[in-house]
């Protein structure tokens, strides 16, 4: 329905006076008849599309994302080792996750980049304020540096090389350390550094989620392969704490934005990761079941990826998301032809 031109004149009056008292108008304004211009409605979209696009990313990205979170914090544990004192097998075995992680994280972003020529063109430049170009030199160098580190506690256990290779290879460690705490951690940047509503609404609690869940992975793989040590528990202890508090703040949140967190399949993936990862882990580690903590632990990482991935997607096809933040959160789903002058 068309409205007459007093009631157009009348509603740029009322915008008018909103922008006087308050400095901002949260209501939708005056579509001028005829007007090309689309109707940005909840319902519609723009011309009928999402406003947003989906994540082209395929199943290799959120796997990679587990792989390398876990390899980064081994590669951490390993280090912190050494400087406890330990040179037993905790510290071999962090070394070898580290390395079996970061060989395996080149080939699945590979994978999803379809070419690795195009990984390769990632290098031939270094851009700090682009995560992704951090991402692609951060991988090649933990993955350089792990490897080393692991290669030389083989050659070294053999009795070859002798303190040269031991110099070697806790150098190794060392960098295979800083650059594993980035891997850990990058990738809650790389996600939240992004358009998508439920991401960028989430880009402070991203790093320290992926961070936590990370470390939560890497303490329970050591675990399983049987360390029993008191240092690994409280690690994990502290890895499934941070979970649960993160959970909390997710579901505490009102952010119109973070409602793929919640509802829908991609919000029952979110909560069953947090809940594994999180409360869960945390409850057993309590009881004393260390095993079956691991175990949850490290499904929970591996699920929370890929939940956070489906509510990116369903975050970018919903139009009443982006429409609601700009409104400030009060954008109600109107039909188009309500918005019609």
């Amino acid at each position: 329905m068309r409205r007459s031109d007093a009631a157009i004149e009348a509603r740029l009056a009322e915008l008018k006076r909103e922008a006087a008292e308050r400095g901002t108008v949260a209501a939708p304004g005056v579509r001028p008849a005829g007007s090309p211009m689309p109707v940005a409605s909840a319902a519609a979209g723009y011309y009928g599309r999402p406003l947003l696009k989906e994540p082209t990313w395929t199943w290799e990205v959120p796997l990679y994302f587990f792989v390398g979170g876990a390899a980064g914090a081994a590669a951490v544990v390993g280090a912190t080792a050494r400087l406890a004192g330990e040179r037993g097998a905790l510290r071999r075995d962090a070394r070898w996750v580290a390395a079996l992680g970061g060989a395996l994280s080149a080939p699945l972003l590979i994978s999803d980049l379809g070419r690795p020529e195009r990984f390769l063109n990632m290098l031939r430049v270094w851009k700090p304020q682009s995560p992704m170009s951090v991402g692609a030199w951060t991988l090649t160098a933990f993955g350089s540096a792990a490897a080393a580190a692991a290669f030389a506690e083989l050659v070294e256990r053999r009795g070859v090389g002798g303190r040269v290779v031991r110099v070697l290879g806790d150098a190794a460690e060392v960098l295979a350390a800083a650059t594993g705490l980035s891997m850990a951690s990058y990738t809650g940047v790389l996600v939240g550094a992004t358009t998508i509503p439920a991401w960028n609404r989430s880009v402070r609690l991203l790093p320290i989620h992926f961070t936590a869940s990370g470390l939560g992975a890497a303490v329970s793989l050591l675990e399983l392969l049987g360390h029993r040590q008191r240092a690994l528990h409280r690690l994990g202890t502290a890895a499934a704490t941070v979970e649960a508090l993160v959970a909390a703040a997710q579901e505490l949140d009102p952010d119109p934005a973070l409602e793929p967190l919640r509802r829908g399949a991609s919000g029952a993936m979110v909560r069953a990761g947090a809940a594994l990862a999180g409360p869960l882990a945390l409850a057993l580690r309590l009881a004393g079941a260390r095993r079956l903590a691991a175990v949850s632990a490290l499904a929970g990482s591996l699920v929370t990826r890929y939940a956070w991935l489906e509510a990116g997607m369903v975050s970018a096809r919903d139009p009443a998301i982006p429409l609601a933040l700009e409104s400030g959160g009060a954008v109600a789903r109107r039909t188009a032809e309500e918005e019609l002058p």
